[in-house]
C-alpha cells in the first residue's frame, strides 16, 4: 500500500464506548470499522494520533490505551475548540477519523529491571495511562511502580475507576492529591500541589526511571524536586504535545530549534529538553 495514502488517509473508527471522566473530559473507545485494518494496526506507548470529527478538522491526542490491549484504541480529550466540540457531540455508534500512529515511544524495553515512577497532573494522565497499563501488563519485567497523580479538584480527577483499581493492587504505590480547596468532605487522599506531594513521598531514585507529564507549570516545579531526590536527567522522561498539527513534520508548527516535536518526539528526556530553547 502507498505510504503516502496510509499517512494522510484516516482510518474510519466506530465509537464503541464513551466514558465521562470529568467536567468537559471524555474517553472514547474506538474500533476500526474495517476489521482487517484493526488486525494490522500496531503502535507503542508514547505515540499519538490525529483524531477527526468529519467536517470540523483534526486534533492531536496521545493514544491513551496500552498496545497490549489489542483490537481497539482509546483517546481522552477535553472539549476546548472547534474540533473537540465536534468530537464531544458524537455518540456511541458514530464514526470518526484517526490517522497514526506518529512519533517516538517510551523505551520500556530499556527500563526492564528498573523501578518506575509516574508523576502526572490533571488531563495529562492519559499519556501516562498508556505507559502505566503497558508496564502493569508486563508487571514481572519491572521493579516497584509508584504513581503520583494530582488534579485541581476531586471532580477533575480522570480515570476514577482505574485509580480505585490501582489503589487496590499490592504491586502499585498510588498517591492521589488535589489542590488546596479542591477536596471534598469525604476526601481521604492528599491535599497539595503535585511537586510538594512528590517531595513528601520521596521515592528512591536508585535504579528508578521517572516519567512526568502535566501542565508546564507543574513540570517546571517537579523537575527540581526530582533533581533534589537524586534523579539524573537521562532517567527523567516527559512527553510534549504542544502545537502539533500535521503529525509528520510538514506544517512546521511544532518546530523547535532543529527538532520537530511530532517526528523527533513527543517523548524526550530532561537531558534532551536542556538543549532546547527556553520556551520548552
Amino acid at each position: 500500500m502507498n505510504n503516502e495514502i496510509t499517512t494522510y488517509t484516516p482510518h474510519v473508527m466506530v465509537i464503541e464506548k464513551i466514558t465521562h471522566e470529568a467536567p468537559g473530559v471524555k474517553t472514547f473507545r474506538l474500533r476500526f470499522k474495517d476489521p482487517q485494518e484493526g488486525e494490522a494496526f500496531q503502535f507503542k506507548a508514547g505515540q499519538f494520533g490525529e483524531y477527526s470529527a468529519f467536517g470540523e478538522g483534526e486534533s492531536t491526542f496521545c493514544i491513551a490505551s496500552s498496545p497490549t490491549r489489542k483490537g481497539m484504541i482509546e483517546c481522552t480529550f477535553r472539549q476546548a475548540g472547534r474540533v473537540t466540540t465536534g468530537l464531544s457531540k458524537l455518540e456511541e455508534g458514530d464514526t470518526m477519523g484517526f490517522r497514526g500512529p506518529f512519533g517516538n515511544t517510551f523505551p520500556l524495553d530499556q527500563w526492564r529491571g528498573k523501578n518506575l515512577l509516574f508523576v502526572a497532573g490533571g488531563i495529562a494522565l492519559p499519556p501516562m495511562r498508556c505507559v502505566i497499563w503497558n508496564a502493569l501488563d508486563r508487571r514481572e519485567e519491572f521493579g516497584s511502580i509508584t504513581i503520583v497523580y494530582g488534579a485541581k479538584s476531586v471532580a477533575d480527577l480522570v480515570y476514577k475507576e482505574e485509580l480505585r483499581e490501582w489503589a487496590l493492587r499490592p504491586d502499585v504505590n498510588l498517591v492521589v492529591t488535589v489542590d488546596p480547596g479542591g477536596e471534598t468532605p469525604d476526601w481521604t487522599g492528599e491535599v497539595g500541589f503535585v511537586p510538594a506531594v512528590l517531595e513528601k513521598v520521596a521515592p528512591d531514585s536508585q535504579h528508578t526511571v521517572a516519567i512526568v507529564c502535566g501542565p508546564p507549570i507543574m513540570i517546571k516545579f517537579t523537575f527540581p524536586v526530582l533533581e533534589k531526590l537524586g534523579f539524573e536527567d537521562e532517567y527523567i522522561y516527559t512527553t510534549l504535545e504542544n502545537r502539533m498539527k500535521c503529525g509528520v513534520g510538514k506544517c512546521g508548527r511544532c518546530n523547535v530549534g532543529k527538532l520537530y516535536v511530532c517526528k523527533d518526539g513527543p517523548v524526550f528526556t530532561k537531558a534532551q529538553l536542556n538543549d532546547m530553547p527556553p520556551e520548552y
